[in-house]
């Protein structure tokens, strides 16, 4: 398993919503969280294989931004 993390500007649950059909698609259900109560928020990404190129486009379809930490 590999976990990789990206700060992020999703700030509350109606933004895990809106990206949750994207990130679902690229690394699948369960496999990722969004930490809010962290500074910066935190998305984690826990897969057997993670593209962080993938994530972070998927997190900007949504409008959102991702940056590798």
């Amino acid at each position: 398993m590999t976990t990789v993390k990206f700060k992020t500007n999703i700030k509350c649950s109606g933004c895990v919503a809106a990206i949750k059909p994207h990130l679902d698609k690229v690394v699948g259900e369960e496999h990722w969280k969004v930490d809010l109560t962290a500074t910066p928020k935190l998305l984690t990404v826990e897969a057997d294989q993670v593209n962080p190129d993938a994530v972070i486009a998927a997190v900007e379809q949504a409008g959102y931004k991702a940056e590798k930490q």
